[in-house]
């Protein structure tokens, strides 16, 4: 799939891209700010990528993988569990900003509607929004909120980034053909970045690449 930061470089200029990834997501990353209102956010002061998915995708597993820590983002067995955006300050580079959960269905009507008004607020209203990454499980056919998800993204004319996760629990066949569906989901979504990143925090597949195009929204060393 063509559209990424890396393919339009050789193996050597790759390289260094990749190993500017690495160095960014090897500096400190912090959490710095928790909101669960629109009022309640930081200023924007960095760039800042989101990350959101259905809860149990795997969002707190990838994260805790790209900054190289265990615990910097909860991972929990409860879905839907995270209520609140919450910042973390990436060497005074690039703002992470881990998003609730969507999809659980134990959820109640009104809290998957304050999710949506939030979302879509924080979404519309954050002028250093760079990207969001939108994760999607490897196992599973794309759900309807999925589909929710990218519309609420496009509706705010945000270019969102698809990662598929837990890639590792996947053979070949099933896989190569859920890339091919999401990458046909990818080419009817305007605000869909060209790119799709297949990855596993358990085995690091895709992390080189993800962090590469992140260091490219990120500030200057």
């Amino acid at each position: 799939m063509s559209g990424g930061l890396l393919d339009a470089f050789d193996d050597e200029a790759r390289a260094a891209l990749i190993e500017q990834g690495r160095l960014l997501f090897c500096r400190p990353c912090e959490f710095y700010y928790a909101a669960q209102k629109l009022e309640q956010l930081p200023p924007s002061e960095l760039p800042e990528v989101a990350f959101c998915g259905r809860s149990n995708v795997g969002k707190s597993s990838l994260v805790n993988a790209l900054t190289g820590q265990t615990a910097l983002a909860r991972v929990s067995g409860t879905p839907g569990r995270t209520k609140q955006l919450n910042f973390f300050n990436l060497g005074d580079r690039l703002a992470l900003v881990d998003m609730p959960g969507y999809g659980y269905a134990q959820a109640a009507k009104s809290v998957k509607e304050d999710w949506q008004g939030l979302m879509f607020d924080f979404l519309r209203g954050r002028p250093n929004l760079r990207r969001v990454v939108l994760l999607m499980d490897a196992r599973i056919e794309t759900k309807p909120s999925d589909r929710a998800a990218m519309k609420l993204l496009s509706d705010a004319a945000v270019i969102f980034q698809i990662v598929l996760t837990k890639a590792d629990d996947v053979k070949p066949g099933p896989l190569a053909k859920r890339q091919d569906e999401v990458r046909e989901l990818i080419r009817q979504n305007t605000a869909a970045h060209p790119l799709l990143i297949t990855s596993s925090s358990r085995n690091g597949d895709g992390m080189g690449e993800l962090r590469a195009e992140l260091a490219a929204l990120a500030l200057p060393a």
